[in-house]
């Protein structure tokens, strides 16, 4: 039964239209061979990537893991499992429908976390993209962006800072004094509306009143370190609070052999984070204040596609937040009131040496150009929440929100006679409620809603002026049937919304385009609401006599309006090209697959932890601007599995060994060309100790040093030497990174 459901949700659609034969077809995808522009078109568009990995072969990696796990089982053990708890959710309960990522900090420490990007490998079906100093986009069940220039974003996947909106600000999702990371898989309209369409990232920090006095120092290679404090606990007559830093700075992975440097990409994060909270019988207040600073660089592609560039003007990539929130609860009798009211300015830098080169690499053939985008936004929330504070047979919520968000972005670019300007305004209310009822001890049901009214008005220095006033409505529905103690089955179904806007690189960009190419482009000045329906069938267990848990979840997602990154390569008179991004409607698109996550703790100095996503997404009808038909072929950045597999071994009291392995299937970078990144293993590792206060961690990623990439393009060419001819580029991943963590822990002094 189970093989049957399997094939139904993610068998792959290889080559739907069947044109050649696909199993025959001689294109070579791997990126390590070196892709030429012969390769970029040998293949058409409408198949699938040639996989390397049968649907043969993924069961049996999954069927393998079950039964490594079934076999183990059958041993037996008595020791305790850590309880996680998803808490970025309308209502708690003791198990949410849905499926979800918690990385708890013990697990962000064995891995020597600074940035979200280091742990994403470890989360079935969650990608990330960069063309920036840090992997900044994050793509859920293969959806997501993956950059950002001239447009401003509506979001795909939500972020969450302890309730603050911080969608579209990755570069700020810094880990130091986080509790746990969070990641829900799926639209989560009823929590965020319309910026969670393929599911949310919340981050919490640690609570005020945990007792914590330490500071940290670390070293790794490349030039690496860090240095933090912090500082929390109750402070008496209802009062705790916390503050913590954390300077990380790193010179990157990229050596500059034009300016003699090995730092032109390098990384300089600071964190710092602040919370005051006073707790009576009925009230709770909490006040708290972020602020990150990141002053990285950004020189990261090389004509020669390797780790070394011949940049001369190198780039950066600065962002600085500065958020604050107020909370107030209050609980009387069967009711709960909660109200958070929010405010976050980010400041951003991003910019680049768009020739890749110095003055002089091919004289008669070199251009010189610099681009660089300013933007600076700035957001302010409220949301009030009325709900029931008792445990009866149903539980509900309502809730009101508003949100003020105003963007400006400066692009000062070679080729402009003037610095580009623009503004864009919004005011986003909502309603929204969700009401849980048990209709006996083993059957429950849910349902939630939000309906929202998004007012935009756009304004640039080239004379664009749109206004946008949309409506939005996204719920979930579903069944939980807990037909044992600790298993339980549920069924969600639930809605999801993006919402559309205008093109603007491209509507800025038409005048000065060859006649030839304006009337066509248009009508792509703007893009329409995608919308997203999904199905969910998940199967929840826990043995607790065998400390055994398991989540399997099965989906299927009917895209319809798809929105589509996409990009126009124009010719200059001069020789050189414009790359136009632009958002473009699919016809619809599917993407359906499964993940599972498992927890096993055998005996009390052992433990496991694995998880598999496999995932199916494909356009189902899309001709693109260009005219070509990429009906049938794989969405970007969407690999077809995903794994990890990791243990935990306690040597001794205090002294613990672990080693995880963590891969990916290949998987296109772009819908507009057929460069990929290729299959991916990766061996991670970790040596830990305490002693009295003391407490260290000699860790290491990518500890075999496989090659990886986060970005790539392959429908332009930029090297002036070879007269620019048509080849593919891709931005490096991290190499092999290792470092020493070292804790030192004050102890309570007696009273």
């Amino acid at each position: 039964m189970l093989l049957t459901i399997l094939s139904f949700f993610v068998t792959p659609t290889h080559c739907r239209l069947n044109h050649c034969g696909f199993n025959n077809c001689g294109f070579n995808n791997s990126l390590t061979s070196g892709l030429d522009s012969s390769a970029v078109t040998a293949c058409p568009a409408s198949h699938r990537t040639h996989r390397e990995s049968t649907p043969r072969q993924i069961y049996a990696y999954l069927l393998g893991s079950l039964a490594l796990l079934g076999g183990a089982v059958a041993e037996g053990s008595n020791n305790a499992l850590e309880e996680v708890t998803v808490t970025a959710t309308l209502l708690t309960e003791a198990s949410p429908a849905l499926s979800a990522t918690v990385f708890a900090e013990q697990s962000m420490q064995q891995r020597g976390a600074v940035h979200l990007e280091n742990m994403i490998s470890l989360a079935p079906n969650i990608a990330s993209s960069s063309g920036a100093s840090r992997n900044r986009f994050f793509q859920i069940r293969g959806i997501g962006e993956r950059s950002q220039f001239v447009e401003p974003i509506n979001p795909s996947v939500g972020v969450l800072l302890d309730g603050i909106d911080l969608s579209g600000s990755g570069g700020a999702l810094t880990l130091y004094d986080l509790q746990q990371v969070e990641i829900l898989r799926g639209p989560q309209g009823t929590l965020m509306g319309a910026n969670a369409l393929a599911g949310l990232i919340a981050l919490r920090s640690t609570a005020t009143d945990s007792a914590t006095r330490e500071i940290t120092a670390g070293v790794e290679n490349n030039g690496g370190s860090k240095v933090g404090a912090r500082l929390g606990g109750t402070l008496g007559n209802g009062f705790s609070g916390r503050m913590a830093f954390q300077q990380f700075q790193s010179d990157g992975f990229v050596d500059n052999q034009w300016l003699a440097r090995d730092d032109t990409n390098h990384r300089d994060e600071l964190t710092g984070r602040a919370a005051l909270r006073w707790q009576a019988a009925e009230h709770s207040l909490e006040v708290a204040a972020y602020y990150t600073d990141i002053d990285n660089g950004y020189d990261a592609f090389s004509l020669d596609n390797t780790r070394s560039t011949l940049s001369d003007e190198p780039g950066e990539d600065d962002l600085t937040l500065k958020a604050a929130r107020l909370n107030w609860d209050y609980r009387s009798g069967a009711y709960e009131s909660l109200l958070q009211i929010s405010h976050a300015e980010t400041l951003s830098t991003y910019s680049y040496d768009e020739d890749w080169s110095y003055v002089g690499i091919a004289p008669g053939w070199e251009y010189s150009s610099f681009d660089q985008y300013r933007r600076d936004r700035s957001m302010s929330s409220a949301e009030w929440r009325l709900q029931s504070d008792t445990q009866t047979s149903t539980r509900w919520a309502l809730g009101l929100y508003a949100r003020n968000e105003s963007e400006t972005l400066r692009r000062d670019y070679t080729y402009l006679a003037s610095p580009f300007h623009s503004d864009i305004d919004t005011l986003t209310t909502a309603l929204f409620g969700e009401i849980n009822h048990d209709f006996h001890d083993q059957l429950a049901g849910f349902v939630g809603a939000r309906v929202e009214q998004r007012d935009s008005d756009y304004l640039d220095s080239l004379g664009v002026d749109r206004s946008f006033d949309l409506s939005y409505w996204t719920g979930r529905t579903g069944l939980i049937w807990q037909y044992q103690a600790d298993q339980q089955l549920y069924v969600t179904v639930s809605r999801g919304a993006r919402a559309g806007g205008p093109n603007a690189r491209l509507l800025a960009s038409i005048d000065g385009l060859p006649a030839a190419n304006q009337g066509a482009l248009a009508t792509l000045g703007t893009y329409d609401e995608e919308t997203l329906l999904s199905v969910e069938l998940g199967w929840v267990t826990f043995w607790p006599e065998y400390q055994l848990r398991s989540q399997l979840t099965l989906f299927s997602m009917d895209r319809q309006d798809q929105q589509a990154k996409a990009s126009l390569v124009i010719p200059r008179s001069d020789g050189s090209t414009a790359f136009i991004d632009y958002t473009d409607n699919a016809a619809a698109g599917i993407n359906r697959g499964l993940e599972w996550e498992a927890s096993w703790r055998p005996t009390e100095s052992l433990s496991w932890n694995a998880s598999i996503g496999l995932l199916d997404a494909y356009f189902d009808d899309y001709i693109s601007a260009t005219g070509e038909d990429l009906s049938g072929r794989s969405q970007p950045q969407a690999p077809e599995w995903q794994y990890s597999v990791g243990a935990t071994w306690a040597l001794h009291p205090g002294f613990s060994l672990h080693v995880e392995a963590a891969g990916s299937d290949d998987y296109f970078f772009s819908d507009r060309h057929t460069v990929q990144a290729p299959t991916s293993h990766q061996l991670n590792a970790s040596l830990s100790g305490e002693f009295r206060s003391w407490q260290w961690t000699l860790w290491a990623r990518n500890l075999t040093d496989r090659t990886t990439f986060t970005r790539g393009f392959g429908t332009f060419g930029n090297d002036p030497r070879k007269e620019y001819r048509l080849e593919a580029y891709r931005q490096y991943g991290e190499p092999r990174v290792v470092g020493f963590t070292l804790h030192y822990r004050f102890m309570e002094q007696p009273k």
